[in-house]
């Protein structure tokens, strides 16, 4: 087993959200996987309110406790697969409130997108596409969008479709190859040509 070590944030809090269903079945995909450990990061398990730092985030000098857990939560990854719902054409408050409270804690990491809504969820992912680029999060290509129409029934039960498993694992192929190089810039190693 590798030493990397990919969160799966989950970035829904609503009552009766379809993002739990679709975060579970990306990390039993993840769990198949021998070059990476994931772990999914539910933010129901971290209640941050609205971002309350007076001092900007790339600064580092959290003062709130839930931001320093937050931060100390995050810092242990090397890459993350953010799981987001589309609403008005972007991701969810909850989760840009998250991305928002930390910066160097992202920096050279990389990321991949899963999304859902009714039109697959892909504005959210464009959106989170040009806020990772802020944060040095390195994004990869493969994503995955599942659409409440036809990979849910009766808008609620997550069905997803047999191809979903080989487009999770490009992803996966893709996200772990990222995350591995940006650990040896983080840790000022040479990347291997």
């Amino acid at each position: 087993m590798s030493d990397l070590k990919i969160a799966i944030i989950l970035g829904s809090t609503r009552p009766g959200r379809n993002g739990k269903a679709v975060a579970d079945w990306v990390l039993t995909q993840a769990e198949r996987r021998t070059d990476a450990t994931y772990e999914l990061i539910d933010l129901l398990d971290y209640p941050l309110p609205h971002l309350d730092e007076a001092i900007p985030p790339s600064a580092g000098q959290y003062a709130g406790e839930h931001t320093k857990a937050w931060a100390s939560t995050i810092a242990a990854y090397d890459g993350f697969v953010f799981v987001t719902p589309e609403y008005n054409h972007s991701t969810s408050a909850v989760l840009k409130n998250a991305i928002d409270y930390l910066y160097g804690e992202w920096n050279n990491k990389a990321a991949a997108f899963v999304s859902y809504g009714s039109l697959g969820g892909a504005r959210a992912i464009e959106h989170l596409r040009a806020i990772s680029a802020e944060l040095q999060i390195a994004d990869v290509r493969q994503q995955l969008s599942f659409s409440l129409f036809t990979d849910f029934e009766n808008f609620s039960d997550f069905r997803p479709g047999p191809q979903y498993a080989d487009q999770a694992s490009t992803l996966f192929d893709q996200l772990e190859s990222w995350a591995a190089a940006l650990k040896q810039v983080r840790v000022g190693q040479p990347v291997a040509a």
